[in-house]
């Protein structure tokens, strides 16, 4: 690590510790030419994911668009706030595991399907209406078929 006041690389940590809730390392320092002190942080590089809507555009990944949908689903439910977050923590986890840069929305539509089928199958069917566009009432009972199945 280059010293910020003499510019020499010659420094060494002299003590660590969590910071940010454990998202990060702080580091303090001490240059070994000119004896000054300065802290440095460490943290994860994630990557950035970017979802490719169904219009071809493209745009950052939002968690609170998915955890919106869900909540949507799952109004007067009987599922608890816990549940949502989890299901959105377990699909967060998976495209990030995914490491990919883009990701299709098509993709993260089928992720929250999956995992709200089985959580409560009324949100999942509301999920669904939504994402899969319902045009009658065909389209609909289609689904609740492929569900029952």
């Amino acid at each position: 690590m280059k010293c910020p006041f003499c510019g020499l690389d010659n420094t060494r940590v002299i003590d660590s510790r969590p910071a940010d809730d454990n998202a990060s390392i702080r580091r303090r320092r001490v240059c070994d030419e000119c004896d000054k002190r300065f802290t440095t942080y460490e943290k994860v590089e994630t990557i950035p994911l970017i979802v490719i809507k169904k219009d071809n555009n493209r745009e950052t990944y939002d968690r609170t668009k998915i955890e919106g949908g869900v909540l949507k689903a799952c109004h007067k439910r009987p599922v608890s706030v816990e549940s949502i977050t989890n299901l959105v923590d377990e699909i967060e986890t998976q495209l990030y595991s995914m490491e990919e840069k883009e990701i299709s929305s098509d993709v993260i539509g089928e992720l929250v399907m999956n995992r709200l089928m089985k959580l409560d199958q009324v949100a999942y069917v509301r999920f669904a209406s939504v994402y899969r566009e319902f045009k009658d009432a065909d389209t609909f009972m289609n689904e609740l078929k492929k569900m029952l199945v």
